[in-house]
């Protein structure tokens, strides 16, 4: 009644002063009783204080949320049902507050007394309620919460995060996607947790991030996940390996030469793969894919020597190696980054044809990590299955025909394992 008075009066000091008294010398007491008391009468607050009561947000909620680590099970369940009045009551105007709610929220979703997990869902539901009608959502400064409270070992904490990513996806306003590269790693951890019903929760989670990058592609950051996949595709949990690779494959597919530079780390995971056998059919199928694309995409281009493209942008004389390779480089019709000619251009306003940024990347083909890889398995053959041993061999065939200068000089390297892999127990090796 107070508060209803000192509102109608416009008395902004009066309200202060009272949220004051009862936090501080209530809510926050050391008397279990007081706190009750004081939690009550900051939820009466904020219910008095109408549409008002987002001014005094902050003095509202701080306390409540002190009293979310209390000891006593009681207390901690009255802190959540005030923290639901206030929250009510204002609304959209708790967003600027979002990040300290949600980290509030994300400890009780895991509290060990039942009455006050179910009274964080009901202050968790409302508050999805108010993200998914509001356009005012701060994403960005949402995520370093996100990505650190993502790698929580409780499932329930899981439980609790991928509802919010499930949640946020569902936004139209809210474009997720931009940060996947951040909370990417964390997702495919919680899709080996114990709990069925987490792992499918975090499935179709994923299932709609994949949706969404097929849609748009342009926009998605490939080469900042291409690791993560690789790290994945390796895993000993089936679902988690299955999806990584299902997703390599698509971004093999989809992003092309961009994921060249990671091929060593991509044949290491999808090698191995090709020799499973049926219990692992499924996995087998796509490695097996993912291995095929990512052999289309080595091509007679990438055997240009880089001193051919120095060349090209330096006006020097050439050697008589140089000088071979120089009408295959132009030909290309590469673009070079490194010589003065691109500095003393005059019009620099007018559009520019040289290649963006993400097919700059694709000139770099690291031959030698890849024939590392190949070079490794091949060292390995007892034991690796028979059909990793012909993907190995039919990669160094590719490579020999495609770059053969380039993988010339892995020759006397590579042709005494092979004259011993003559030898080999399959007539088809």
């Amino acid at each position: 009644r107070l508060v209803r008075e000192f509102v109608a009066q416009n008395n902004t000091s009066q309200i202060k002063h009272v949220i004051q008294i009862l936090s501080q010398e209530f809510a926050l007491s050391q008397h279990p009783h007081s706190r009750k008391g004081g939690l009550i009468g900051l939820a009466a607050c904020s219910i008095a204080l109408g549409k008002d009561s987002g001014l005094y947000l902050k003095e509202l909620i701080e306390p409540v949320l002190t009293c979310f680590n209390d000891a006593d099970s009681r207390l901690r369940y009255y802190a959540c049902e005030a923290l639901y009045n206030i929250v009510k009551v204002a609304r959209g105007s708790v967003l600027p507050h979002f990040n300290v709610l949600f980290d509030g929220l994300s400890k009780l979703a895991a509290d060990p007394d039942p009455n006050v997990k179910s009274g964080s869902e009901l202050l968790d539901r409302l508050l999805k309620d108010i993200v998914t009608e509001s356009n005012q959502f701060d994403l960005v400064g949402f995520i370093p919460l996100l990505r650190e409270r993502i790698y929580s070992n409780n499932q329930y904490a899981r439980q609790f995060i991928i509802s919010w990513i499930l949640v946020l996806e569902s936004v139209p306003d809210i474009n997720l996607l931009d940060y996947l590269p951040e909370i990417l790693d964390g997702l495919f951890q919680i899709l080996g947790d114990n709990s069925k019903e987490i792992r499918k929760m975090c499935e179709v989670a994923l299932g709609e991030f994949l949706k969404e990058i097929k849609k748009n592609p342009s926009s998605v950051k490939f080469a900042e996940m291409a690791n993560i996949l690789v790290i994945h595709c390796q895993a000993a949990d089936d679902l988690i390996q299955l999806t990584a690779m299902c997703w390599m494959r698509e971004f093999i597919q989809l992003a092309g030469r961009v994921m060249l530079p990671y091929s060593s780390g991509i044949l290491t995971a999808v090698l191995p793969c090709l020799s499973y056998d049926d219990r692992k059919k499924n996995i087998k199928e796509v490695a097996n894919v993912c291995n095929q694309s990512l052999m289309k995409l080595v091509i007679p281009e990438d055997d240009e020597t880089d001193e051919a493209k120095q060349s090209m942008a330096l006006p020097a004389e050439p050697t008589s190696e140089e000088s071979l390779s120089k009408p295959e480089a132009a030909s290309s019709g590469e673009s070079l980054h490194c010589g003065r000619s691109e500095l003393d251009m005059p019009a620099l306003n007018q559009p520019l044809s040289f290649p963006c940024s993400s097919e700059r990347i694709q000139v770099t083909l690291n031959l030698d990590g890849i024939v590392q890889v190949l070079d490794c398995h091949l060292h390995d053959m007892s034991s690796i299955g028979m059909m990793t041993r012909i993907a190995v061999l039919k990669w160094l065939y590719h490579l020999y025909i495609k770059t053969p200068r380039k993988m010339f000089r892995h020759t006397d390297s590579l042709f005494p394992i092979l004259l011993r892999t003559l030898s080999d127990e399959s007539d088809e090796v």
